[in-house]
């Protein structure tokens, strides 16, 4: 099974560790001619306008923007490719999950679970939640990042903390998906010094 995938190095190497059976091509861009392949995985871009001439499934990382949004085609899945989610067992996944999509993530050695077709899937919205409130607590001079992640980790027994998380996952797109989120419920409303630091 060949799968050409759009991707940074790191998504790249957290997406293909451990898999065997598929030989991956790599593309540098959706302007570039896209190579024949049994499937695509586009992690690094969510113009969806260069699918229209594809009709094997179209793995894309989109958590914020829905495939309705986006006009995406049939053949074009939602997926979490924050970093950090693309090395776990089982994918949250929005869309049409034909026979064809199933052999894929078959190939790929993941187990689904098919979601609603919403902004942040599942998993996102709680963990951009949690790092937002870590913000919040870091501007009210409760704590130190440090000392939030120990705290966190210990109290929960999450892997990482909350300043962890937005470290592995970057601050842009956590804010894009509590902005987003925020336009038609506050409680998203992110956080100032988020934003700052995102650099929006």
């Amino acid at each position: 099974m060949k799968i050409a995938v759009l991707a940074d190095d790191d998504q790249v190497e957290e997406l293909t560790s451990g898999i065997i059976g598929i030989i991956w091509e790599r593309i540098t861009s959706l302007d570039e001619t896209i190579p024949p392949a049994d499937a695509y995985i586009i992690l690094s871009e969510t113009n969806t306008a260069i699918f229209k001439n594809i009709t094997k499934p179209v793995l894309l990382n989109s958590v914020a923007h829905t495939l309705k949004e986006l006009n995406a085609p049939s053949n074009v899945l939602r997926i979490n490719g924050w970093k950090g989610f693309l090395s776990r067992k089982c994918w949250e996944v929005a869309g049409l999950v034909n026979e064809g999509a199933v052999e894929i993530f078959s190939a790929l050695g993941k187990q689904i679970l098919v979601v609603a077709d919403e902004p942040g899937l599942v998993a996102a919205r709680p963990i951009a939640m949690i790092i937002n409130e870590a913000y919040f607590a870091l501007e009210q001079g409760v704590s130190t990042k440090s000392e939030i992640d120990t705290a966190m980790k210990l109290g929960t027994n999450y892997p990482f903390g909350p300043f962890e998380w937005a470290f592995i996952i970057g601050l842009h797109p956590i804010y894009d998906l509590l902005h987003l989120l925020s336009l038609s419920d506050t409680r998203y409303t992110p956080s100032p010094l988020l934003k700052k630091e995102a650099a929006v």
